[in-house]
């Protein structure tokens, strides 16, 4: 089990940098040097695979870093919190804890319907100096959950991303994330951090925080030296501090704008879920960018193999120019893992220079009722390396075109 440090008098600076694996003192007695706005990205790749790419860093490696940097104040809003003793997520809550420590203001908001299974940690965080949990049942307010996974250090550098605070997804899980020094895009991150602590604490229902409006975007930013336009996006649309940046619209506008291909890949994707309205906005408009003669692949987790969501595939799949394939992930030598062994990530391509990261699968109640933020991305480079990482999936012996009318064995999820 991770330690969690009471005062800061307790750990020397050496050993508080190295227990958040900085590897320098400075790192954590003094802030982060100035830096361009810049992005990148970042993944988490299941051990005992094909998929890792050496030109791309790790979560479990980069989110320690991140937050041993903090010096003021660490906004943390997550699905769910969940650790074993000695996986690769007992170094990040470890680095959390060293942050309040040390004086850093951390809050934490995770979903209160999630905390009520996976609450141990949350717990033991809250024990912590100048640490506070806050568990938000959104229900009530928005109508869904808080699937959104992103924290904001120091007001300066945020990641935001498909990972969630789970160690099976720093080894048992493709993820994709982005490490992002945009001050407009921390803003956006840190108004609706506001917005969903003060719902959570008690602030009226009708209270938004907004210092970043949607006309600070596309803002001008560097993706590995190159340069590259941002823009923040976020759901549900009731609830952000612009309106006019909801993901949902954004995202089909990209499709519609595309030319020569668009490439998505997603845990899950639906038409409909559990009795809601049908929910045809982004299939209707990938079925138009088909017919239009666009290039559409689609890449889906063999958890769609299951339940009401292979019909809707099958469709799609038979449209032409429409390809899908689903990702069947091996079983470690480890042994079987609930909720693991599965692609999450969240992103789409369209043509050669605008990209997509974000936290939303694509069914109606990721939109409409559920907490999510992403980024638009339009730069050529963005889009090759995030090619280079779709690619691999997509080539990989892991992934399977779906054929519309065959039998599929329906794949093992938990125990």
């Amino acid at each position: 089990m991770y330690a969690l440090p009471r005062a800061l008098p307790l750990l020397p600076p050496l050993l508080l940098a190295l227990l958040t694996g900085c590897g320098t003192a400075r790192a954590v007695g003094g802030p982060a040097p100035p830096e361009a706005a810049t992005i990148e990205l970042i993944e988490s790749v299941p051990v005992e695979t094909t998929l890792d790419h050496a030109d791309v860093r790790d979560a479990f490696e980069v989110w320690p870093q991140m937050i041993g940097r903090a010096t003021k104040t660490l906004d943390i809003a997550e699905f769910y919190v969940i650790s074993e003793p000695g996986k690769r997520m007992a170094p990040v809550l470890e680095a959390i804890a060293a942050a309040g420590a040390r004086g850093v203001k951390v809050r934490i908001l995770a979903d209160a319907k999630f905390a009520k299974q996976y609450h141990d940690d949350l717990d033991r965080l809250g024990t912590v100096d100048n640490v506070r949990v806050v568990q938000w049942d959104v229900g009530p307010t928005l109508g869904g959950v808080l699937h959104a996974k992103y924290f904001v250090v120091d007001g300066v550098e945020a990641y935001l991303g498909s990972q969630n605070f789970d160690w099976r997804s720093l080894e048992h899980i493709q993820e994709l994330g982005l490490r992002v020094r945009v001050p407009e895009v921390v803003g956006f991150l840190s108004d609706v951090f506001a917005t969903d602590w003060g719902l959570a604490t008690g602030a009226p229902t009708d209270a938004r925080v907004s210092h970043v409006p949607a006309s600070a975007f596309p803002v001008q930013a560097t993706f590995g030296g190159e340069p590259a336009k941002i823009t923040a996006v976020g759901s549900p649309v009731n609830w952000l501090p612009d309106e006019a940046l909801w993901e949902l619209p954004r995202l089909v506008g990209l499709i519609d704008g595309a030319k020569k291909r668009v490439s998505v890949q997603l845990l899950a994707y639906e038409t409909r879920h559990r009795g809601e309205e049908p929910f045809d906005t982004l299939d209707d408009a990938l079925r138009r960018a088909a017919l239009r003669g666009v290039t559409v692949r689609l890449m889906v987790a063999n958890w769609n193999l299951r339940g009401d969501r292979l019909p809707a595939l099958e469709k799609l799949a038979a449209v032409p120019g429409v390809e899908v394939r689903f990702v069947s992930i091996p079983e470690a030598t480890t042994g079987f893992v609930s909720f693991a062994r599965v692609c999450h990530s969240k992103l789409m391509l369209v043509d050669d220079d605008q990209g997509w990261v974000g936290t939303s699968n694509w069914g109606r109640g990721y939109f409409y009722g559920s907490r999510n933020v992403g980024v638009i991305v339009a730069s050529r480079a963005f889009n090759a390396q995030l090619a280079r990482f779709f690619g691999t999936t997509w080539d990989s012996p892991y992934a399977e075109t779906l054929v519309p009318g065959r039998r599929y064995e329906a794949p093992r999820i938990s125990d």
